[in-house]
């Protein structure tokens, strides 16, 4: 995700400074006119704006306000855009650390997969105030196509984990249905046809069908490899249901829906698209 936004922002024009801990990921950045650092620090103590993604909230917390954290040398009045998926908590604890700095910290997570990064037709869910959000239009408009003001630092995730909630239900009751009518005699890209111009249509069976071949694009179309990992889907999953506990609401979906993925991790396909559990479901044809 993070590699196909900093290439759209090359391809914008901007000078880019980046950092990560794939040496291949380095590769193909620094092949798009990147300039690879060694450190956050090195990337970072060069920037006017700073977006990071990452996988997790001890991640993002290091990077900030670690050791060799970037608040260390981010010059007064630098932007800082985290677009990792974690919990409203800790970016609010960033931000106010950063405030104190008079830096700006906003919270943006994604919607649209690798595809829209790819395409830069992501959405960003932003958390941030106005005067900040007015100020990260310009950076966040050369990777995405829909900016949304969701509120307050914390509220872009609020928004990311419950629409990941919603999207790790939709893609299991796709693969559930699709693997039901295969078992049951009927040609898959059929099937798909008619959910797709039936009431069960969304996202996961139109654009992202879990069945393999049935969209050409779709991780599940080339062995659920480069797409967004189940382990990640996993930790969205155990947000949503800590914030629900937190919150003393019911996800009795989402409860049952992280314990497929939790399966499905523990069986080895963690590092396999989110789509891949359909694996639950059958052995799907290679």
């Amino acid at each position: 995700m993070g590699g196909a936004m900093a290439q759209n922002l090359l391809k914008s024009g901007h000078q880019v400074f980046g950092y990560d801990l794939s040496q291949t990921a380095l590769d193909h950045f620094a092949a798009a006119g990147g300039i690879v650092c060694d450190h956050p620090q090195d990337a970072a103590q060069h920037a006017e704006v700073v977006v990071t993604m990452l996988p997790a909230a001890k991640h993002v917390r290091d990077v900030y306000l670690g050791e060799h954290g970037i608040l260390q040398v981010l010059q007064s009045g630098s932007l800082c855009i985290d677009s990792s998926t974690i919990d409203p908590q800790t970016i609010q604890e960033i931000a106010a650390a950063a405030q104190a700095k008079q830096i700006r910290v906003c919270d943006a997570p994604v919607s649209g997969g690798t595809l829209g990064a790819k395409d830069g037709t992501l959405t960003f869910m932003i958390g941030a105030d106005e005067a900040t959000f007015e100020a990260v239009k310009l950076p966040l408009s050369c990777m995405g196509k829909n900016l949304v003001h969701c509120g307050a630092v914390g509220t872009g995730q609020v928004a990311k984990i419950c629409n990941n909630l919603i999207l790790g239900i939709s893609m299991t009751a796709v693969a559930e249905g699709m693997a039901l009518g295969a078992k049951l005699g009927m040609d898959p890209q059929a099937l798909a046809g008619v959910i797709n111009s039936s009431t069960g249509r969304c996202w996961s069976s139109e654009i992202y069908n879990p069945w393999p071949d049935v969209c050409a694009n779709a991780p599940s179309s080339r062995g659920y490899t480069d797409g967004f990992a189940a382990q990640l889907m996993l930790k969205d999953l155990g947000l949503a249901v800590d914030a629900a506990q937190q919150a003393a609401q019911p996800v009795v979906l989402g409860s049952m829906v992280q314990q497929l993925y939790q399966k499905l991790c523990q069986d080895g396909h963690a590092h396999l698209d989110f789509s891949s559990i359909m694996h639950q479901y059958t052995t799907p044809p290679t």
